[in-house]
C-alpha cells in the first residue's frame, strides 16, 4: 500500500528553509518544518496548509532531534526526503572568536545535520526508501570570510559530509546531494541590502548582477529531491550567479 511521501525540512521557520518547505509541499508532499523559533515555524506551517505542520527543535540538542524523528516516525506516512538547512553565523574576529561560540556554529551546522542524517538514513533504509537529502553548504565551503571562520569550517565539513554519507547510502539506493548559495536575499544579508557600498562590492564578485533569491535556492532543492537527478548524488550545486567562477575583473 503506498504512503504519503514526508519531507522534512530544518531551519524551516525563514528564508531559504522555508521556501524549501513550500516547494517541495507544492510537489506534493507533506512537509514538516522544523525549526528552534516555534512561534516562527508555526506560522510558516499554516501558511502552507493542508500537509503541512512545524515541530520544535533545537538542531545542537542530540536528544531533541532523536525526539524529531520519532515524532516523524509516528505519523502516517514516509520520509522519503530530508533537508538538512538549518544553520547560524557568529561573526567575529578570527583571534577574538570564543571556543563556546565556534563549537556552537559547529554543533548546528555540522553535527546536527550529522545525525538528521543518520537518522533521516536509519529510517529509509529500515523502510525500503529509495530516498534523498539535501544539504545546505555554502561557497564559504569554497571561500572563506575570516570574520565567520566557524561559519566557513562548518560548511566545508558540509560539503565533506555530503560525499561520505552519499557513499555510504548509496548501496541503499539514497542519494545525498548538498546545495551551496552564494548571496541570497535573506534576513542573513539584511546588513548588506542596506549598505549600498557593501552591496556594491557583492554585486562586483556576482557576475548575475542581483542577490539570490531563497526560491532561487530551493526550485534546485527540489531539483535534487526528484526523479530529475535520479542518477546524481555526492555533488554539491553552487547557487551563487556565478561568484565561484569569477577570477577577477578589470
Amino acid at each position: 500500500m503506498a504512503t504519503t511521501p514526508i519531507a522534512l525540512v530544518t531551519g524551516a521557520a525563514h528564508g531559504i528553509g522555508q521556501a524549501c518547505a513550500a516547494v517541495l509541499h507544492r510537489q506534493g508532499m507533506d512537509v514538516v518544518l522544523a525549526d528552534i523559533d516555534t512561534d516562527a515555524a508555526t506560522a510558516a506551517a499554516q501558511a502552507l496548509g493542508d500537509r503541512a505542520r512545524s515541530v520544535t527543535c533545537d538542531m545542537a540538542d542530540p536528544e531533541q532531534i532523536a525526539a524529531l524523528f520519532k515524532d516523524i516516525d509516528a505519523q502516517d506516512g514516509t520520509l522519503v526526503a530530508l533537508v538538512n538547512n538549518a544553520g547560524m553565523v557568529r561573526p567575529a574576529d578570527f583571534l577574538d572568536m570564543t571556543l563556546e561560540d565556534f563549537r556552537t556554529v559547529l554543533d548546528v551546522n555540522l553535527v546536527g545535520a550529522f545525525l538528521a542524517t543518520q537518522h533521516a538514513g536509519r529510517m529509509m533504509v529500515r523502510d525500503g526508501v529509495r530516498g534523498a537529502i539535501v544539504n545546505m553548504t555554502s561557497i564559504n565551503a569554497q571561500v572563506a570570510i575570516p570574520t565567520i571562520a566557524s561559519y566557513c569550517v562548518s560548511k566545508g565539513g558540509m560539503a565533506q559530509l555530503t560525499k561520505a554519507a552519499a557513499l555510504a547510502l548509496a548501496p541503499h539506493g539514497i542519494r545525498v546531494n548538498a546545495v551551496g548559495p552564494g548571496s541570497i536575499d535573506t534576513a542573513m544579508v539584511a546588513s548588506v541590502n542596506a549598505d549600498p557600498a557593501a552591496m556594491a562590492k557583492v554585486m562586483s564578485r556576482t557576475p548575475l548582477g542581483r542577490l539570490g533569491r531563497a526560491e532561487d535556492v530551493a526550485e534546485t532543492v527540489a531539483f535534487l529531491v526528484g526523479e530529475g537527478a535520479a542518477y546524481i548524488t555526492g555533488e554539491t550545486i553552487y547557487v551563487d550567479g556565478g561568484r565561484l567562477a569569477l577570477n577577477y575583473t578589470c
